[in-house]
């Protein structure tokens, strides 16, 4: 079983509306409502894929009843620790006509102590009936931001593979636990090693970087694919990959959730075993595919499976530790 873990789920409008400008009045000319949250992104997909998985988190409020509800409705196991306040709203406006996608995401409720502790309670309950936990999203408000690291630490002992998908100082204390995986996006990345990428060569030392930092894994998600540093079993020592979609092969209409699904396709493949190569061209696929639908953690498994022939794997030479002092 795989566990995801949203703390500040919310329900997820996302908007096409052409020809957007600030300032004036527009209508859609489509629309999506659906439960979100990272993790909660990353089990939808995960259940698309066929993968088991269970949804858990923290869910306040109507706003929360509707985040569980709707995920029953499309099959998506679920077991959230119900909190006083109401959880949160996201909204993302897509511009067809120019490609360009807006964000606007609320803080999130306040979380109390007891709510935290009941959450963790839950979470150590469920892990004991899983073998790969996923950690994704920010947190909401009064979360102490080694919240990720106190777990990742707590779930090592059970024996359970930690997978980390945050940004800010939460992502640099979970880090610093040790998880197996960290997949930040190139400029959550950025912000973790302190310092902007100019080149291809600056992105395979920074996926080196963060894994000198604590993590065993890197995945770092770029606009076309990702670059990787893999430990795969057996393998004397880390490898190096960059993964990408081939140019024209796909053209995206919504880049809202691509990193979720990238994130829940690997993870599927890590689940099944699969060797590094496959599961890393999975999970571009899948964050390729999702480019597609208007809403976020939406795929189609028949067109991943069409698009793996227009993913390119290289290995690329590994770094001397030195080289990062």
């Amino acid at each position: 079983m795989i566990v995801t873990v949203t703390l500040n789920s919310a329900i997820d409008k996302t908007l096409s509306v052409p020809n957007f400008r600030l300032g004036r009045r527009h209508r859609t000319v489509e629309q999506t409502t659906m439960p979100g949250g990272k993790g909660v992104n990353v089990a939808r997909v995960l259940k698309t894929l066929g993968a088991p998985v269970i949804a858990t988190g923290l869910a306040g409020g109507a706003t929360g009843t509707r985040i569980v509800d709707q995920l029953t409705q499309l099959s998506v196991l679920s077991d959230f620790v119900r909190i006083g306040e109401e959880s949160r709203t996201n909204t993302a406006v897509i511009d067809p006509t120019t490609g360009e996608q807006t964000e606007i995401n609320e803080k999130g409720p306040k979380v109390t102590p007891q709510e935290v502790e009941l959450f963790v309670d839950k979470l150590l309950y469920l892990a004991k009936g899983a073998s790969l936990c996923v950690f994704a999203g920010s947190l909401p408000r009064e979360v102490d931001t080694d919240i990720y690291s106190f777990l990742i630490r707590e779930l090592r002992k059970l024996n359970v593979t930690t997978v980390v998908d945050t940004d800010g100082d939460p992502l640099r204390r979970a880090v610093r636990a040790e998880p197996d995986v960290v997949s930040p996006n190139i400029l959550e990345a950025e912000e973790l090693v302190g310092h902007e990428f100019n080149d291809d060569e600056d992105r395979t030392y920074a996926v080196e970087e963060i894994c000198e930092m604590g993590a065993r894994e890197a995945l770092m998600t770029m606009p076309d694919g990702c670059f990787a540093r893999m430990h795969p079993p057996h393998a004397p020592e880390p490898l190096v990959y960059r993964v990408r979609v081939r140019g024209g092969a796909i053209e995206p209409r919504a880049t809202v959730g691509s990193g979720d699904a990238f994130l829940a396709g690997y993870v599927a493949s890590r689940y099944q075993n699969r060797p590094v190569e496959e599961a890393l061209a999975f999970a571009v696929a899948c964050g390729a595919e999702s480019t597609q639908h208007l809403g976020a953690g939406l795929v189609d498994p028949d067109r991943v499976q069409r698009l793996l022939g227009e993913v390119d794997v290289e290995r690329l030479p590994a770094l001397h530790n030195d080289a990062l002092t």
